[in-house]
């Protein structure tokens, strides 16, 4: 009987990766790990110690120096995780407007990736985690037991970002939200180091007509057939 314990699922932004990642860690009692995280977190510690983060030698520096840690909710007040850089608590800190305002940059430095892929890695590796990004299946896991890469139209995940936005009170024009998307599909997919793209071997799932639960119920699907089987190949899911 094969083991289905490490979970690799990529997608562009507004695929709905976060909240399907959320839905199947908690089905399966697995972490959730957004690599998202690590990112801000690099970015929220060259902030606290006045490192701007236009330069990239030093915050690549910074990030090469830091422990950074994910873990399970140690503390009962909603979080999906709890993130720790060098032991101290961050996890709702690294979601602060300045933060914000300045991790885009911070993510595509090469020097932050590669240290930050090495602890990704680290973490990954310990088995029964949902890990969502972009590269994860095709750079940080190569090897997780399954890889999921969940896509949509890119109209559907303008809408879907619109709605979020509305429901935050924020008044942006869904033209806008699309041509950002659009923006950032391609620097995602265009980049040098670990471009947006799905692994060969990846499960594709077009979520654009679809709600999280019914791409929740394929994954589980995919995964209870492997466990029964062993099967390693997603062949003619995609």
């Amino acid at each position: 009987m094969g083991t289905v314990s490490i979970i690799a699922l990529d997608g562009p932004a507004a695929s709905g990766k976060t909240t399907v990642g959320e839905a199947l860690a908690r089905r399966l009692g697995y972490l959730l790990f957004d690599t998202g995280v690590m990112y801000r977190a690099a970015t929220l510690m060259a902030l606290r110690q006045g490192v701007a983060v236009e330069d990239e030698a030093a915050v690549t520096a910074l990030a090469e120096q830091m422990v950074i840690d994910v873990c399970p909710p140690t503390v009962a007040d909603g979080r999906l995780y709890t993130v720790l850089v060098d032991g101290q608590d961050v996890t709702y800190a690294i979601r602060g407007p300045e933060v914000d305002a300045g991790v885009s940059p911070v993510s595509a430095y090469p020097g932050v990736r590669a240290a930050l892929t090495a602890q990704q890695r680290r973490i990954g590796s310990r088995g029964k985690v949902v890990m969502v990004g972009r590269d994860i299946g095709t750079v940080v896991l190569p090897n997780a037991d399954l890889k999921v890469y969940l896509d949509a139209s890119v109209r559907e995940r303008a809408r879907r970002r619109w709605l979020d936005s509305q429901a935050r009170g924020e008044s942006l024009a869904l033209g806008e939200v699309l041509a950002a998307l659009v923006r950032r599909d391609q620097i995602d997919s265009e980049r040098e180091m670990a471009p947006l793209r799905p692994a060969e071997d990846a499960m594709l799932i077009d979520s654009t007509n679809l709600t999280v639960g019914q791409v929740l119920a394929q994954i589980l699907q995919e995964i209870g057939r492997r466990q029964a089987t062993g099967c390693s190949s997603p062949e003619g899911l995609a």
